[in-house]
């Protein structure tokens, strides 16, 4: 094997899958655990949008931070504060969840910054968007299994199971973490911790002066909106439905991003080029997943799973898209920075999917909820068409 299916390259991913592996539990345990604590949905959703929200805050500075100390160092007190916040779960109520989700999503900024940016300066252009989506993959093969785990957990009563959950994949994320070996980055030019403070500030203005950055952007806030709102109220939504499982939603939605993104990654674009017929596809996607979910309340389980498997293609093809092509039409100076605050922007939608969609629910219904993503989903249809010269080459 070579390129991005290389053992460096394997060894990264097993650490990316157990390192998302204690969210794929959290997500259903938390709102669970809300409600049950009569808990709105808007706080669940602050509570569950607390993570990303983080994680977008810290990213642009990761960078830097990674560049200045190195990945080792970094990684190594990451994963001692991930694991603390993975200990927090096991033992506070609400407000202890609202502030391990911080610590997480501190963690998760530099975790994820350290390893992407790796895999992008490591492989050739043309093996850019299979690294990326192989990443992105091992981050949701937890999901195939974790969903289904966590109901085991919440319907046996007993949270002493979650407790050992927790503490055994802090500590085998750590031995894995700490085993880990990087190549310093050379290539790379060093600038002075002023210099990089200017250049992530000015940075800040390429969201909107950038056309390349801003219609990603764009894109990625918006579907990161639907899939947020789906990963934190779809356990709830279940509750409401005759036939609906929320172990089995996940699940066949993380399977089907797992499967997609292995037997699509090289027909995922990957030559710097906007192809609007594959985007406005996707986003096509992933508002008749987000209507199939809202249409299951009256349409049943048929919809409700099938929603599922389009919404895990959505997830699988819409995030190494953009990245990829980003990759190619950003400037080198600042291309990681950048790509930070683009990352960003999918932290922030999937934050306000729990914190925007969340009063909507309370004040109408899921079922309405998720009609409203699917409007958002066709507006992007919209947004995606491109023909301008410096898009299309």
């Amino acid at each position: 094997m070579r390129g991005a299916l290389s053992w460096p390259f394997l060894r990264l991913y097993l650490l990316v899958l157990l390192y998302f592996s204690a969210n794929s539990i959290l997500n259903v345990i938390i709102p669970l655990k809300g409600v049950s604590l009569g808990a709105s949905n808007t706080t669940i959703g602050i509570i569950m949008g607390a993570y990303l929200f983080t994680t977008m805050f810290f990213r642009p500075w990761a960078g830097q931070i990674i560049q200045k100390h190195g990945p080792i160092k970094v990684l190594r007190v990451i994963l001692i504060l991930n694991g603390f916040a993975l200990i927090i779960y096991t033992f506070t109520g609400l407000g202890g969840y609202f502030f391990a989700r911080m610590l997480q999503g501190v963690s998760t900024a530099f975790f994820s910054m350290a390893l992407q940016i790796g895999i992008i300066d490591a492989l050739p252009e043309e093996d850019r968007s299979q690294g990326i989506s192989l990443y992105s993959l091992f981050s949701y093969v937890p999901g195939i299994i974790g969903p289904l785990l966590a109901l085991g957990i919440w319907q046996a009563g007993d949270m002493n199971y979650f407790t050992v959950v927790m503490i055994g994949i802090a500590i085998f994320t750590g031995l894995v973490g700490y085993s880990a070996k990087m190549d310093k980055n050379t290539e790379q030019p060093v600038t002075s911790n002023a210099e990089q403070g200017v250049n992530i500030i000015q940075s800040f203005r390429q969201l909107v002066q950038n056309p390349f950055l801003f219609k990603c952007s764009i894109l990625m806030l918006t579907s990161s909106m639907v899939f947020g709102a789906t990963t934190v109220f779809i356990p709830l939504y279940a509750l409401q439905l005759e036939s609906g499982n929320a172990g089995i939603y996940l699940m066949l939605m993380a399977g089907t991003v797992v499967f997609s993104r292995f037997t699509l990654r090289k027909r995922i674009p990957s030559d710097g080029k906007w192809h609007s017929s594959f985007i406005m596809g996707t986003m096509l996607i992933l508002a008749l997943a987000a209507q199939c979910v809202s249409f299951s309340i009256t349409g049943g389980p048929i919809f409700f799973y099938g929603g599922a498997i389009l919404m895990g293609i959505a997830q699988a093809l819409i995030y190494p898209t953009l990245t990829s092509y980003l990759t190619f039409v950003l400037p080198k100076a600042n291309r990681n920075v950048l790509l930070g605050l683009f990352i960003a922007t999918a932290d922030l939608g999937v934050s306000l999917g729990g914190v925007i969609m969340g009063p909507l629910a309370d004040i109408f219904s899921y079922s309405f909820m998720y009609m409203i993503c699917a409007f958002l989903g066709v507006a992007m249809i919209i947004f995606g068409y491109e023909r301008r010269k410096i898009f299309v080459g």
